[in-house]
């Protein structure tokens, strides 16, 4: 079986700063075609109802049932689409990079929206989904994963799922930005089929409007560490001046750079000038966290709030 392709610390800098690693067209035309064939869809003019396409599916899809907490080797049949998913070395890299060698098997899901023929007959309203953060309120800076699988392409008609970079240490109760409709910087998944995104279990999400005449499909698996979350990627290129500061606001004509600090300081388009502020100083917590190393810092954001002498 091929290596493990582990992300490069940039990948994991750009993960801890803006919540999300996509890898577009990663999975090949014959996983993605044994996938929707296992998957059990029916013909979309048989059933024209959302509810009972769901039933239908659920009723004949290979997707097994498979119990919150076993580990996710086991989770799914040696031959099955998802199996070959999972193995593949830059997708394996990047389960290993961010959750470890052992990670247990949360839930999955296969989300369909559906086009606006499937309302036309029923007086339900056809929406996008609510903004919402997964689960309750999490606090942790342990993360699990959620691997989002696009097995094809997905056009802008086609509702694909919304995110909000940037979103994921901002943390709320679940469903309570609901209220919310759009948001500055928010973004839409269209992509190749094969597509992956992986997602920091707490980033605003939710399903986009469906405008096309074909069902789109996402599966989603989310997955826990069983160890500590330190330095699981390949750190050979962290340079020896990772921890060296930098001049702030006044840097000269050119400045000196230094790419993972540049991403965690990097703000967002809906950051507001205050307490988006606030999000530089959660994610140098949160690669504190990554690296094992309290002393890390960027642009001296915890420093300056920690510069205490008994």
């Amino acid at each position: 079986m091929p290596k493990p392709a582990l992300l490069s610390s940039e990948q994991m800098a750009q993960f801890a700063s803006r919540g999300f690693l996509m890898m577009e067209g990663v999975v090949p035309k014959r996983i993605n075609d044994q996938f929707l064939n296992d998957i059990g869809k029916v013909p979309e003019s048989e059933i024209s109802d959302p509810m009972s396409y769901y039933g239908k599916v659920m009723g004949t899809s290979a997707i097994p049932v498979v119990n919150a907490g076993v580990p996710l080797s086991e989770a799914y049949p040696d031959e099955n689409a998802i199996t070959k998913m999972l193995a593949l070395p830059k997708v394996a890299g990047a389960v290993k990079s961010l959750v470890g060698d052992a990670p247990s098997f949360d839930h999955h899901f296969l989300h369909m929206t559906f086009p606006p023929s499937f309302y036309e007959a029923s007086s339900r309203p056809q929406a996008s989904q609510h903004w919402h953060q997964d689960s309750t309120i999490d606090p942790r800076q342990a993360f699990d994963v959620q691997i989002m699988y696009f097995p094809h392409a997905v056009t802008a008609k086609m509702g694909g799922t919304r995110y909000l970079p940037g979103s994921h240490l901002r943390i709320v109760s679940e469903a309570a930005i609901g209220r919310y409709q759009n948001i500055k910087g928010q973004q839409f998944v269209t992509c190749k089929a094969g597509t992956l995104l992986f997602m920091h279990m707490g980033i605003w999400h939710g399903g986009g409007l469906n405008l096309s005449n074909k069902v789109r499909y996402m599966f989603k698996i989310r997955m826990c560490p069983t160890e500590r979350q330190e330095r699981l990627w390949d750190t050979s290129d962290l340079g020896n001046d990772h921890h060296e500061q930098r001049p702030i606001f006044w840097t000269g004509l050119k400045g000196k750079t230094n790419p993972i600090h540049e991403m965690l300081t990097t703000p967002e388009p809906w950051f507001e000038y205050d307490t988006g502020r606030l999000e530089y100083i959660n994610r140098v917590l949160f690669w504190r966290y990554l690296l094992g190393d309290d002393s890390f810092d960027a642009d001296y954001w915890l420093t300056r709030v920690e510069n205490e002498y008994a």
